[in-house]
């Protein structure tokens, strides 16, 4: 009699006790769009940069077919409208980038011909300059405030999506570009 008690104790237990460890971690969670922009934006970084470090260096220009980014061109895309977007928030980009508000500043970035080493120490710059300008430019109190960018009105929370969205629509392209050319994402192993 004392063991199926001893039993049903235990599987009270196993249930119970994970519950508390998720309710702990939700409330821990970040609490503002803001912030969980920031969150995002970090853990898209990560696996972007993952991917560009786990992806060989003779890759690097692989396109899908005539006309499209290669892989090196999908990064450096991503570096230079890291620097990009945030103009349009009121952060300039640093002036060694070469980026400005003129777009074809940012054609340029992503077109140049430069190493592995190089497209990953951009990368790492451009998310950098992301977190700091995203913390100078945008809070919660005025994420409802309308900028111009790319000639048009923008909302700073607007702007703050783009961003999030932009880096996710590539991450996704970059995930099939490597699966095409026999790299496993590195979080995915």
């Amino acid at each position: 009699m004392r063991r199926p008690v001893v039993l049903l104790a235990l599987l009270a237990a196993a249930f119970v006790l994970p519950s508390r460890d998720v309710a702990a971690q939700q409330a821990a969670q970040p609490q503002s769009l803001n912030t969980d922009i920031h969150y995002d934006i970090l853990d898209t970084q990560k696996k972007i940069i993952a991917l560009a470090r786990a992806m060989p260096e003779d890759k690097l220009d692989w396109r899908p077919g005539p006309g499209v980014r290669s892989v090196r061109e999908v990064f450096l895309h991503l570096a230079s409208d890291n620097y990009l977007i945030p103009i349009g928030l009121g952060a300039p980009a640093p002036a060694a980038s070469g980026v400005t508000s003129d777009f074809n500043t940012a054609v340029a970035f992503e077109k140049r011909a430069v190493g592995k080493d190089q497209v990953v120490a951009d990368l790492e710059a451009s998310f950098a300059h992301v977190h700091q300008a995203l913390g100078s430019t945008v809070t919660d109190a005025n994420m409802g405030e309308t900028i111009k960018m790319f000639g048009q009105d923008f909302t700073r929370r607007r702007a703050s999506l783009l961003l999030v969205t932009h880096l996710h629509e590539h991450l996704g392209q970059l995930i099939a570009y490597a699966r095409t050319n026999g790299v496993v994402p590195p979080w995915s192993r």
